[in-house]
Order: structure tokens, then C-alpha cells, then sequence
């Protein structure tokens, strides 16, 4: 895990993200409201606290942030380009830069495509077809920051 925090509260955050309500979770689980809400503020503080010192320490000036979401925007001061730094169930707290790089010339192309396809998958964004991860990620971070 990519913060330190237990499987269930990170459960629980998922699932408000995918916009399940705290009444809906608090049933699934078979706990309180309460419970589910304490542990919702609780990775709502991680969330936070992650996405602050990632942009510090990667030097991105922040633009727009949704802690519920997991996600920034920002731009990157030493690379003169936009960033963003999400958090994925799947891969942890990411950052990317966007980039009009040559992907066909890179050995990490399709690393890139799987994890902006299980992404945009966790955020319930369809992707079109695109030639690059480029594409992608500038496809996925448009859709993303319409919708946050």
C-alpha cells in the first residue's frame, strides 16, 4: 500500500470515490455511519497530506486539487509543463508530466498504456482510441479535470 493505512479505510475511500454513499458503504460493511465516516476523514487527511508533499517535493505548483478524488493538477516549475499526481488503487500515487514525446521510441510505451487504461478504468473514464501514451494521458487528465 501506498499510504499507511489499512485495506478496509482505502476500501472505503474507493468506494466514495465511485460515488457510493457512507450510508451504502456503512450497509455493505455491516458497520456504523459513523465508522465509515471517521475512516473517511481520517484517509481524507492521508490523501491530502500525499498529494501536498508530492507536488512540494516533485516542485509543482498547484492549480486545482480534489483530495476525494485523489487527484492534482498543477505545473511542474523546473519542467515548464503540466502535472498531475493521482492515486491508483492499482499502481499508488503517480505523478505525471505531460509530454509531446516520441512513445513508439520508448521501452516503457506499453507500462504507460496499462497503467492510463487501469486509471481511467478506477475513474469510470472511457478512452478513446489514441496513438501514444501521450494521447492518452492527455485525453484521460481532459476528461478527468471536467469532472472534478
Amino acid at each position: 500500500m501506498f499510504l499507511p493505512v489499512n485495506e478496509r479505510q482505502f476500501e472505503f475511500w474507493r468506494l466514495r470515490r465511485d460515488g457510493i454513499t457512507g450510508a451504502e458503504i456503512a450497509r455493505s460493511f455491516s458497520v456504523s455511519r459513523q465508522s465509515v465516516s471517521k475512516a473517511l476523514q481520517g484517509m481524507d487527511s492521508k490523501v491530502s497530506r500525499v498529494l501536498l508533499e508530492m507536488a512540494q517535493s516533485n516542485h509543482i505548483e498547484i492549480a486545482k486539487v480534489n483530495f476525494e478524488r485523489g487527484v492534482l493538477f498543477g505545473r511542474s516549475v523546473q519542467l515548464k509543463t503540466d502535472a498531475i499526481i493521482f492515486i491508483s488503487a492499482k499502481h499508488g500515487v503517480q505523478v505525471w508530466y505531460r509530454h509531446d514525446g516520441d512513445c513508439g521510441e520508448c521501452s516503457r510505451a506499453h507500462e504507460c498504456e496499462k497503467l492510463l487504461c487501469d486509471y481511467a478504468g478506477e475513474m469510470g473514464i472511457a478512452l478513446g482510441e489514441s496513438e501514444s501514451p501521450a494521447e492518452m494521458a492527455d485525453e484521460l487528465f481532459r476528461k478527468l479535470e471536467g469532472i472534478i
